[in-house]
């Protein structure tokens, strides 16, 4: 079960305290107004780059990671001080991060050594709307499913499913559902010949290949595409409602149907929508979710103006976790600024200039 929350202090500038403002950017707005600036000339984030998560034991993550999935770590940074706090609105911070790539794509996972979240509740689902996981490409789903049974991974899938005929945008993939050892769900996935990006076909001795994309559960699919696709500038790259026996053992929630609405920037993974059309008792986002919690996700947005996103962000009454846009003038994480919003769900998102 979830602890009660722990209260927190923010700074609305560096060095300055103001935990009314703060604590009311973090309430999600009753009616959101998610709508394109009509004289946006080209989208506001030109590409996703990596896709993060809040995990307990950084070392234990990355050697799973890396031993079990073939990810291998890029680089690592502990960080500290007020542009970390005011980023991630936690007070006191200090945080070990590592990058781990697959193929073209990342991943970001953060420790908290100070201040600490709350763990993952005792039982999620799929449809709960914290629900985040990134799909894993294999070139072969059952030396895949075998690799991962002997390495005794928590599953969530029955077992590997083979989509059907009937659904035909999503026929012949195959996929299954797994836990990391924090409880993060993880996909992995297999294209048929005639579905996924080229550079998932092509002849490899590899067994885990890249990240197609990352899944997050959402409320209503047009509220989030008026954020995704008309604010953001995200396009839609595919569409499918799925359901049916293999479809409920997929994501082992009975009686499941999905829509299903994948996006994409002009590169990096994508982002796919996942609502569910039934059941409808999934359990929206914990209104006092903080980035220390072991259920937080980041993806990574990249656009060539922070500030004119922020605005529009601003004006589309999005609810922002950072203070402000946070600069980091010796681009110590790989951007020189950043901030991080919410989406109409709860999903935190980074948007950060390079």
């Amino acid at each position: 079960m979830r602890t009660q929350p722990r209260p927190i202090c923010f700074s609305l500038s560096l060095g300055l305290v103001v935990l009314a403002l703060v604590l009311g950017a973090q309430v999600f707005p009753p009616s959101p107004v998610f709508a394109a600036d009509s004289q946006a000339a080209k989208p506001l984030v030109s590409a996703i780059a990596s896709v993060g998560w809040t995990v307990e034991d950084l070392d234990r993550s990355v050697e799973f990671y890396s031993r079990v999935l073939s990810f291998h770590k890029i680089r690592e940074l502990e960080v500290s001080g007020d542009r970390w706090e005011h980023l991630e609105g936690v007070f006191g911070l200090r945080i070990r991060i590592a990058w781990l790539q697959l193929g073209a794509e990342q991943i970001e996972l953060k420790e908290y050594l100070a201040s600490r979240g709350r763990p993952a509740p005792s039982v999620s689902f799929s449809n709960d709307r914290w629900f985040q996981h990134i799909a894993i490409i294999t070139s072969d789903m059952d030396r895949a499913y075998n690799w991962l049974c002997q390495n005794k991974v928590r599953q969530v899938s029955s077992g590997p499913q083979l989509l059907p005929d009937y659904l035909k945008a999503a026929a012949g993939i195959r996929a299954f559902y797994f836990e990391d050892p924090d409880g993060h769900p993880l996909e992995v996935l297999q294209f048929p010949a005639e579905k996924g990006e080229l550079k998932w076909h092509q002849a490899t001795s590899q067994l885990f290949l890249g990240v197609d994309h990352t899944a997050i559960v959402v409320g209503n699919t047009e509220v989030s595409l008026k954020f995704y696709r008309d604010l953001l500038g995200l396009g839609v790259s595919g569409e499918s409602e799925n359901y049916g026996p293999e479809q409920e053992h997929l994501n082992n929630v009975f009686g499941a149907r999905l829509r299903i609405t994948s996006l994409r920037a002009s590169s990096g993974p994508g982002i796919e929508l996942l609502e569910y059309l039934a059941p409808t008792n999934g359990r929206p986002m914990p209104e006092d979710e903080h980035a220390n919690d072991i259920i937080h996700h980041e993806t990574c947005l990249v656009t060539e103006d922070v500030a004119l996103a922020s605005r529009r962000l601003r004006q589309a009454r999005a609810p922002f976790i950072s203070s402000a846009i946070i600069p980091f003038p010796n681009a110590e994480a790989g951007f020189h600024s950043t901030l991080l919003v919410r989406d109409p769900d709860g999903h935190p998102m980074e948007l950060v200039e390079k």
